[in-house]
């Protein structure tokens, strides 16, 4: 279980969710204080298949396994609800009412609950009922492709871990309220709906004209010389442009204003792209980042692992049951996150006093 000095001590969740959205927002509760009690089919959560996965979203959570489909085990994960300030659930519309720990039905015996539903569509509109996973629900909110052309699918499930945070962000929100009132909260989220926001109704655009900011010379990824790449993000500040056209061998394009640089704009990406081609991509960048010019390396996994400012704030970190790790994303200077115990094995909690606060 969770430290007795996180934020949300004191918060019981009973987590009815598997795979990855719904397990990470309660992992972002536990890690902050909640007592997570996670229920699981036969078998266990799917994601029990990729151990690494599964470690990294159920660290201080309790296991019991339930089969929903048997009216006594219905009853008592009825009970655990009826003793939960918040339950969680990630399946599509209708599949909780029909398991017995549905809204109305947790609500009838809990009337302050705080009950959440994640899924990929939401649990209302034309589109609720129809299957998916996160690359689809991309797609549907216009992530692929938002201003048209070839998709582009991106190297993390975004929509699965944009959903878990907002979720945790809701339940906490609804916590306030309930605190003050007494009032329990229903909880929608919607996968692509959340994406849907990220896209926007209308694409970014830079200070002069209809011109797209990622059309600026000078912003983007840049390969090198020794096979990496560099991000530039230079958009319409001068001074940015300067020292980045002194540090290319470029200078006698120095003194272009924005709108100049946004007419010639293939031209001077062209002269970027391959000034930089030219250059080593570690020592390119401490040239830049001296110069005081937007400049980054673009690392892999491994790279961002290895970076001494994330372990310097313990993003990176280790745990005692796996080393190296990630830690919790956001800093807390009074009530760190914590994770104190490992993930459980399946059903390990089954007998503790689930009913003792």
């Amino acid at each position: 279980m969770s430290g007795e000095d996180g934020l949300l001590s004191g918060l019981r969740v009973l987590d009815a969710s598997v795979w990855r959205p719904g397990p990470y927002a309660t992992q972002l509760l536990s890690e902050i204080g909640a007592d997570v009690i996670k229920i699981e089919p036969p078998g266990g959560d799917p994601m029990r298949a990729y151990p690494d996965l599964f470690a990294s979203l159920n660290a201080n959570k309790r296991s019991i396994v339930f089969d929903l489909k048997e009216p006594g085990d219905r009853r008592r994960a009825l009970a655990l609800a009826a003793d939960a300030d918040v339950v969680v659930e990630g399946f599509r519309p209708g599949v909780m009412d029909r398991l017995g720990i549905g809204f109305d039905q947790v609500a009838a015996v809990n009337p302050a609950v705080i009950y959440c539903s994640i899924s990929g569509m939401g649990q209302h509109g034309p589109l609720a009922a129809i299957p998916g996973h996160d690359l689809n629900y991309q797609a549907w909110a216009g992530v692929l492709s938002p201003d048209g052309g070839p998709p582009v699918i991106p190297e993390i499930p975004i929509a699965d871990l944009a959903a878990g945070m907002a979720a945790a962000f809701g339940i906490c929100a609804a916590s306030v309220r309930r605190q003050l009132t007494g009032e329990g909260e229903r909880i929608d989220v919607a996968m692509s709906d959340i994406l849907a926001t990220w896209t926007g109704a209308a694409a970014p655009r830079s200070a002069v004209g209809d011109s797209r900011a990622t059309g600026v010379p000078g912003y983007g990824t840049f390969a090198t010389a020794d096979d990496g790449y560099i991000a530039l993000g230079v958009v319409t500040e001068d001074h940015f442009w300067r020292p980045l056209c002194d540090a290319l061998g470029l200078g006698h394009f120095a003194s272009l204003g924005f709108a100049e640089r946004i007419a010639r704009c293939a031209e001077l990406e062209g002269l970027v792209t391959a000034s930089v081609r030219r250059r080593r991509r570690d020592e390119l960048v401490a040239e830049l980042l001296e110069a005081n010019v937007p400049a980054s390396p673009v690392l892999d996994r491994r790279q961002m692992l290895e970076l001494a400012h994330f372990k310097d704030r313990e993003v990176v970190t280790a745990d005692p049951w796996r080393d190296p790790a990630t830690g919790y994303p956001i800093r807390f200077e009074r009530h760190g996150a914590a994770r104190t115990s490992p993930p459980p094995t399946l059903d390990e909690h089954r007998g503790d006093g689930f009913f003792a606060r």
